[in-house]
């Protein structure tokens, strides 16, 4: 596999053994060749990563080999590395890897790190989120191009409803993430709920074209707001992580005028290092903003008292959640008959 090499940055030399690895059978993409990406795009996803608890979704093999999601900080993480003590749904806990230094980037790549999933908070306060995240997800019979165009009502959405300025980027899929920063100021149960309401707004302006459905059966061929993707212990891909797939993309972060116009096959890891090398991280501004999730909030408020739209269903894996609906499919739901009443 090659002798190991070092790799230097921002004043830090990481090791890489075997770095002539196949990560990318397809395109032929070695295990250097992900590290000098992560090399070229650090101060980008240092940014995107920086003082978050952060999973790592590894492929020591590339992705024609096994995977796994690492939660807690490996054992073998430098002491330069910081930690951060958070807590999940079923109440265990775990020291997650905080990256603060762009090596910890290519550290991770080491050893298989395709894609980095931080949590909406920082290491000071791991349970009040700064960040909305909203995930447009096509379904079946739809497609990225749909996805715009919901990305670009929903910015209207946000801009109604607060002010709020969200930052676009691709998932590396077929799908668009749009980020608000917020003042952390909220739970993650609050956050949540601010991303339904925006998600139902959004709905009720694109009936045909947008869902926050949660039940597949429900969705129809329409881009599905992902609204679980606020709930504690679930995360996005960042902005500039690979994702793991034959040609292996990159989710990239785009200027709204980009949106409809770049698509996410025009953004791998042999090109995006040139578009950060010209244009820098578009996105860099996003840490001089907060916003309030106050008028989206009110709008959840309303929802709930004008037309009785209150909670929906977390995923399966989370506890019964105060005021959250019957967890069972319609078409269970129908099929064993109402919930039983206590007299």
């Amino acid at each position: 596999m090659g002798d190991a090499v070092e790799l230097e940055v921002a004043g830090r030399t990481v090791r890489l053994s075997s770095p002539d690895k196949i990560f990318f059978p397809e395109r032929g993409f070695t295990k250097l060749d992900l590290a000098r990406y992560y090399q070229a795009v650090a101060p980008g996803i240092l940014r995107a990563l920086r003082d978050r608890p952060t999973t790592l979704e590894r492929y020591p093999d590339g992705v024609t080999g096994e995977s796994f999601f690492q939660k807690r900080a490996p054992k073998n993480m430098p002491d330069w590395i910081p930690r951060a003590h958070i807590t999940f749904p079923s109440g265990r806990s775990a020291d997650e890897m905080c990256p603060t230094e762009q090596a910890a980037v290519l550290w991770a790549a080491q050893y298989g790190t395709l894609t980095f999933h931080p949590w909406p908070v920082r290491r000071s306060d791991v349970d009040r989120p700064d960040e909305l995240r909203i995930d447009l997800d096509p379904q079946p019979g739809t497609d990225y191009d749909d996805a715009v165009h919901a990305a670009h009502e929903l910015r209207a959405v946000l801009e109604e409803f607060g002010g709020l300025r969200g930052w676009p980027k691709t998932s590396g899929g077929r799908g668009l993430h749009v980020f608000v920063p917020i003042t952390p100021s909220w739970t993650f149960t609050q956050v949540r709920r601010a991303a339904i309401a925006a998600g139902r707004e959004l709905e009720r302006r694109m009936p045909d074209r947008v869902t926050t459905k949660w039940w597949k059966e429900e969705r129809g061929e329409r881009i599905f707001v992902d609204y679980n993707q606020t709930a504690r212990d679930r995360t996005i891909a960042s902005a500039y992580s690979v994702r793991p797939r034959p040609h292996a993309p990159v989710s990239a972060p785009l200027r709204w005028e980009e949106v409809g116009v770049a698509h996410p096959v025009d953004f791998d890891i042999a090109t995006m290092p040139a578009r950060y090398a010209e244009l820098g991280d578009v996105h860099a501004d996003m840490d001089e903003h907060a916003f309030s999730l106050e008028a989206l909030l009110e709008l959840a408020r309303r929802d709930e008292h004008d037309h009785g739209l209150g909670d929906l269903p977390y995923p399966p894996e989370y506890p019964k959640m105060p005021g959250e609906p019957r967890r069972v499919q319609p078409s269970r739901a129908r099929k064993d008959g109402p919930a039983p009443t206590t007299p």
